[in-house]
């Protein structure tokens, strides 16, 4: 019978999550740019941490492909090609069009409900910040993941849509909220219909025409400090204020 972790080290495991939610947050709402440094002893100074919580959150982070880990122990949020990120919306693409395969026809009334109330949030963001907005269109995809409780899927979906996440940070024009909106409202339909077909090439279309919208140019970094950057997700975590995505339902 295997030993089970002791409350120190799933202690730990905790603090190493709570802290790559709140990094992979701030990368995804581009307020960390590609290229940014992420000092272990800064991270800890923010979040309340020592340095070896904050290395594994950034090991974390890197396996993901948000971070990279160069020599000296230097990490900096990654920072992707323009090649790269063509590829990572067109593996997206694939992996979402099995997701909603699997999906079509399936989903309860409650998890249809939840996917139009996420969409409701995605909507009342509309006239803010183009990094929040990305940001919930992003878990909208991730939710669905989820929906398909399949580990395997929920890990390769929220990778590289993470990564694409990042991307935007570099390769894009203002993001069109309406669009991802109307569109992510027509999958929803297609889905409670049950048309496997149309709802693939609605998933097919809406990815394809996200990166068509993001991959331009390299856009100009602002440059600010890495504590200010990360007051309030630091101040979330201590809250405990982190939307947390639903578990995932083992099988049978």
């Amino acid at each position: 019978m295997a030993a089970r972790p002791s409350s120190k080290t799933s202690e730990s495991s905790d603090k190493v999550s709570v802290i790559c939610r709140a990094l992979r947050r701030a990368i995804i709402e581009q307020a960390l740019e590609p290229g940014a440094k992420l000092p272990e002893d800064a991270l800890g100074e923010r979040f309340g941490v020592s340095r070896t919580i904050a290395r594994h959150a950034l090991g974390q982070l890197a396996a993901e492909g948000l971070v990279e880990l160069r020599r000296n122990r230097i990490a900096v949020v990654a920072t992707p090609s323009w090649q790269e990120a063509r590829d990572a919306f067109d593996i997206r693409i694939e992996l979402e069009r099995l997701v909603v395969r699997q999906l079509a026809g399936k989903l309860t009334k409650a998890q249809i409900a939840e996917l139009n109330a996420h969409v409701d949030a995605e909507d009342r963001a509309r006239g803010g910040t183009d990094a929040v907005s990305i940001r919930l269109a992003t878990e909208f995809h991730i939710l669905l993941a989820h929906m398909t409780n399949s580990p395997i899927l929920v890990r390769y979906v929220s990778e590289v849509a993470y990564r694409c996440c990042l991307t935007l940070s570099l390769y894009s024009r203002p993001h069109s909220s309406e669009c991802a909106i109307n569109e992510h409202r027509a999958i929803i339909a297609a889905l409670a219909k049950g048309d496997e077909t149309k709802v693939m090439e609605l998933m097919h279309h809406h990815l394809d025409s996200v990166a068509n919208r993001a991959l331009v140019a390299p856009t100009p970094q602002r440059g600010r400090d890495l504590l200010d950057i990360l007051a309030p997700y630091a101040d979330e975590v201590t809250s405990d204020r982190v939307v947390k995505l639903p578990k995932i339902a083992r099988r049978g």
